[in-house]
């Protein structure tokens, strides 16, 4: 599978960090002192939000912020396929299968049915919904859509995932969950345009090679939902840094060489941005260089986590920006609720 192109779309709503912080300790039951420290440990200077900062404090309830995501997610959507399509070069009704990911919020029909008929795709698209799978589901996704391709080497695809982190919020949640999750995700879109074997076309992304999903029996305490009256409720423990320190070298490396190659071999790795001591994680078990995960570390920055979103922030930024010899790998991975690694190996 080639990737054409991905593109990136976030809320107009921009607000700096200290901004949203202010804003968030008149909603949260918590020390406006504890709740500073968390927002600046994040690293995060700024992100966008579905809503303006003043609609938060006004959202009656679950129902109400999920209908909030609905209307804004299928607009952010919209405007990440179309922008993705026309970078490739492809005209809606190429495509013959669409993959959605999601986990902030909850919509029967699923979005992408939706999303199909405002971006003019054929009637006969194949669509494949993805719920639950939070941070790790933009490499999912991307893995997903390879199989697909695999298959159906001469025909195209989409891979969308949207999420509206900022309306999952719990206005009577002080735990520590809540308030590392009020001051480091933020709201987005993404899509990937992408291409079977037989109709490679002459965009600057990579080839997906190979990817693999590692899922840790035991670990469903790590990441997750907690669905209660009030909607989405985070379920986040510091058992994750430690469970990353025991597990993830070992599986990148096995994968790796699966396919002839060891960690130091590999210059591109596009790391989803959990936050800072996970980046921070990943880097010292893997043994890499110092400047690696610069690319990972802008984006959490400059936008916050946007969960299953952020690693293709962070593919579309490494296009961008690295121009690698031909056939040179790379690794793209991502950790979610599980708890569970879902790793991609390109080559460019």
């Amino acid at each position: 599978m080639w990737i054409q192109a991905v593109r990136t779309v976030l809320p107009d709503h921009r607000y700096r960090q200290e901004r949203i912080t202010e804003a968030v300790q008149a909603l949260l039951p918590a020390d406006p002192e504890a709740l500073r420290r968390f927002h600046t440990a994040t690293g995060v200077t700024g992100r966008n939000l579905a809503l303006p900062l003043e609609r938060y404090g006004r959202l009656g309830g679950f129902g109400e912020a999920n209908d909030a995501y609905i209307d804004v997610a299928l607009e952010l959507g919209e405007r990440a396929v179309k922008a993705a399509l026309e970078e490739a070069g492809l005209a809606p009704g190429e495509v013959d299968v669409i993959v959605f990911c999601s986990s902030t919020g909850v919509a029967t029909p699923s979005l992408d049915s939706r999303l199909a008929q405002r971006a003019g795709l054929r009637p006969d698209v194949k669509r494949l919904p993805l719920f639950g799978l939070g941070c790790a589901g933009g490499a999912a996704g991307l893995a997903r859509l390879h199989d697909y391709l695999r298959g159906w080497p001469d025909q195209a695809g989409l891979l969308v995932c949207v999420e509206l982190c900022s309306l999952t919020v719990q206005r009577d949640d002080g735990s520590t969950a809540n308030l590392i999750a009020s001051g480091l995700f933020g709201d987005g879109a993404a899509a990937v345009a992408a291409v079977g074997e037989e109709r490679r076309g002459h965009g600057p992304g990579p080839r997906v090679v190979a990817t693999k999903s590692r899922l840790y029996p035991g670990t469903r305490h790590v990441m997750g939902w907690q669905v209660g009256e009030y909607g989405l409720r985070l379920v986040l423990s510091p058992d994750l840094v430690d469970l990353v320190e025991a597990r993830l070298a070992g599986d990148v490396a096995a994968f790796l060489a699966e396919h002839g190659l060891r960690v130091g071999e590999v210059r591109s790795w596009i790391c989803h941005p959990g936050g800072p001591r996970v980046i921070e994680t990943i880097s010292r078990v893997l043994g890499l260089p110092e400047d690696a995960l610069e690319i990972t570390w802008r984006s959490l920055r400059d936008v916050g986590n946007l969960s299953s979103v952020s690693v293709l922030n962070v593919l579309q930024r490494t296009i961008a920006h690295r121009r690698p010899p031909p056939g040179e790998p790379a690794v793209l991975l991502a950790l979610g609720p599980g708890f569970a690694a879902e790793l991609v190996l390109l080559r460019w």
